[in-house]
């Protein structure tokens, strides 16, 4: 199977992923604008169950390093593939929680709220299983990436306007999709063979912990999803009828932004291998300042922004800059 080869691709591959999680909400908004998240994310489900596929019928079944896909399928123990799939569990029940308390509180509350402990915590946690960088220097980037999302969440509420009350129902579901999506990660990794090259036997290989992850996605999508449709935390409810009412432009911009998440997922994992879990995943949460990116560059969400956000901005992406290279750095020091 194909794996990597030195710390430098690694760090390359996680800022590919970066890249990744940063995009792949854009092709939501490519979609068409009458096209509910409800519709939209059984798409994106399908589209990273079969990029999960086939990177493990190419990538992870080509060489001599390794186990091949099927091989090491077949070998696996229950607790590596039952640790893979919950963590595909946790993260999508995550995903739709962060979604719903985004629609309840705001993107200036459930943001910062969610993401910032699924960084930190999630760094914590994955350095303790899988320690790797010295931690004075990870935790610091750590530190400097939680105060951009902060700056950025207030750059958001100044920009909006917005002077209402936040709502504590939304902070609830934001600090329970913080913890969940601060696990999911860990779930897999637990499973996984601490060597690629030589695996442990029982143990999963990356493409096979994907395939599997991406399993535990898709079928507790079934039950979730269809809970969000029927009782939508905005809007009226939807219909598996209205599913398939969409076009073609809808559905493929749904399986193109899970293709893309997923990306970044594969790379992540690869790159554990020689970065460590816990740089591999804080670089990969960096996917915030990409995001921003978007925002500001692209989408133009700050044109109208009152005086004094354009510096927040500033110092947000300044916070980001050094944080991601602290972490990179971590690993040399």
């Amino acid at each position: 199977m194909f794996i990597l080869e030195s710390y430098t691709v690694a760090v390359l591959f996680c800022f590919i992923t970066m890249l990744c999680w940063g995009s792949w909400a854009n092709t939501q908004k490519l979609a068409e604008k009458s096209w509910r998240f409800e519709l939209f994310y059984w798409d994106y489900v399908l589209g990273i169950f079969l990029l999960s596929l086939l990177f493990a019928s190419t990538l992870g079944s080509m060489g001599e390093d390794g186990r091949s896909f099927r091989a090491d399928f077949a070998q696996s123990d229950v607790a590596s593939l039952r640790s893979a799939f919950i963590g595909g569990v946790v993260f999508n029940l995550a995903n739709i929680l962060l979604i719903a308390a985004i629609s309840i509180a705001g993107m200036s509350v459930a943001f910062p709220v969610g993401i910032g402990i699924a960084l930190i915590w999630g760094v914590l946690d994955n350095y303790l299983k899988v320690p790797a960088g010295n931690p004075v220097i990870i935790f610091t980037g750590v530190a400097l990436i939680a105060v951009g999302i902060v700056v950025n969440a207030v750059a958001y509420k100044k920009s909006s306007g917005s002077a209402q009350k936040v709502s504590s129902k939304g902070l609830i579901i934001s600090v329970i999709a913080g913890v969940l999506m601060a696990q999911f990660y860990g779930f897999v990794v637990s499973g996984m063979a601490h060597d690629f090259v030589h695996p442990e036997a029982g143990k999963l290989t990356p493409y096979t912990a994907i395939v599997v992850f991406a399993a535990g996605i898709f079928v507790s999508n079934i039950l979730f999803n269809t809970v969000l449709m029927r009782m939508p935390v905005e809007g009226a409810p939807v219909s598996y009828e209205d599913y398939f009412k969409g076009n073609f432009k809808s559905h493929i911009t749904g399986v193109l932004g899970g293709v893309i998440w997923c990306i970044g997922m594969s790379f992540s994992i690869l790159a554990s291998d020689k970065a460590g879990p816990a740089i591999s995943y804080g670089l990969g949460q960096g996917a915030v300042l990409v995001a921003a990116v978007w925002g500001v560059f692209i989408w133009k969400e700050f044109k109208t922004a009152p005086k004094g956000v354009n510096t927040l901005l500033f110092v947000m992406f300044v916070c980001f800059f050094f944080g991601l290279g602290l972490l990179v750095y971590s690993k040399t020091a």
